[in-house]
């Protein structure tokens, strides 16, 4: 099999799919604010633009456009995910022994479909890998006004297609509250 290969076209608009390796897990929505305290500190240090952001309890979309000649958007996955992780990581020290069970999970789940079933895959302890994040992340590249327009509709929707609200306003982990007010994406 080849290696994967991402677009690299710097300044491009891209879509994403990021999900923890645990599906079925509240984390996310749960430490909602420790995951956006990791993308405020990634974006002083690397700028991206966001167009859309949805948190759901076990994975996130959003939309975001990279600085002209910029094409890193790995490299800022990889430390928003760091970020998330570490915090995590270091409350749980803090909390010390005794404190209950660890609030990190220690090893990740079983694959439960497609081509890896069946199989535990083994943390990297010398990177200091968490169980916490899927390895890889999902992403497409905006092609127009009408792609970009879409995508960010599918983020404010998403919540509404996973049963957690009718509505996509009564999601709080949204843009859709930012880009409705500011009468964007109609």
């Amino acid at each position: 099999m080849p290696p994967y290969r991402r677009p690299r076209r710097p300044g491009a608009t891209v879509f994403f799919t990021v999900a923890l390796a645990e599906r079925g897990s509240d984390l996310l929505t749960r430490e909602v604010e420790v995951l956006r305290d990791a993308v405020r500190r990634v974006r002083a240090r690397r700028p991206f633009g966001i167009h859309a952001w949805v948190v759901l309890p076990d994975h996130l979309h959003c939309v975001w456009t990279l600085p002209e000649g910029d094409a890193e958007y790995g490299v800022r996955w990889g430390a928003i995910k760091a970020h998330f992780s570490r915090s995590l990581r270091e409350r749980d020290a803090a909390r010390g022994p005794g404190a209950g069970a660890p609030f990190l999970p220690t090893e990740f789940p079983v694959v439960r479909s497609g081509r890896y079933a069946g199989l535990k895959p083994g943390l990297r302890v010398g990177k200091r890998e968490c169980a916490i994040w899927q390895r890889r992340f999902w992403e497409h590249h905006i092609r127009d006004k009408a792609d970009l327009v879409g995508h960010v509709r599918y983020c404010w929707a998403n919540p509404v297609r996973h049963g957690l609200v009718e509505r996509p306003e009564d999601w709080p982990f949204s843009s859709v509250h930012r880009d409705m007010a500011a009468g964007r994406y109609r």
